[in-house]
């Protein structure tokens, strides 16, 4: 499932109901962990809520998917506006690793960050562990990667693509490749 296409490749399985995906970002480690640390900077291209600094601490995420573009959310994803989730901080180590869990279908699964120097840059490795299913891992494969997608145009001083229509134009080849 390592199709590649730039910056844009899709994600991989790497173990049963867990989802890799890396992306090399613009600027210094320093300055993606604030946009995945920092409830301002995090509602840009994920979700907005505050976030503990420390292991056992809270983490709340709201959704509001209509301020990460200039695109109209489609009417069948209107029910995910101003959604959202309570997890906790599982591993915290800044600059370079951040361990969440992630409420999935009722129970938790986790997500880890992990940040590397690349040159300037930072090489970004996210895994999603512990997913329910295999539409599950569909569902979160093509939302980490719009996602994504939306901080990659923020660090690039870019106007973000389209949240929702990148997320469908990945779903379905999320769908073949985690479903083969």
């Amino acid at each position: 499932m390592d199709q590649h296409i730039g910056n844009d490749r899709l994600g991989v399985v790497t173990a049963p109901r867990t989802l890799h995906i890396e992306r090399t970002l613009l600027g210094p480690v320093e300055r993606v962990w604030a946009y995945l640390t920092q409830s301002d900077k995090r509602a840009k291209w994920l979700a907005s809520g505050p976030m503990a600094d420390f292991v056992g601490g809270p983490v709340k995420l709201t959704f509001q998917h209509s301020h990460l573009s200039s695109e109209k959310t489609p009417a069948e994803f209107q029910k995910y506006e101003g959604s959202g989730f309570e997890g906790k901080v599982l591993r915290y180590d800044p600059p370079h690793l951040l361990v969440i869990s992630w409420p999935d279908d009722g129970q938790d699964s986790e997500v880890t960050f992990e940040l590397s120097a690349k040159g300037s840059d930072t090489l970004l490795k996210l895994t999603h562990t512990r997913l329910a299913s295999t539409d599950s891992m569909v569902s979160v494969a093509s939302g980490w990667h719009a996602h994504l997608g939306v901080l990659i145009d923020h660090l690039e001083g870019n106007q973000p693509a389209g949240f929702w229509s990148n997320y469908q134009r990945v779903r379905s080849e999320y769908s073949r490749a985690i479903k083969e």
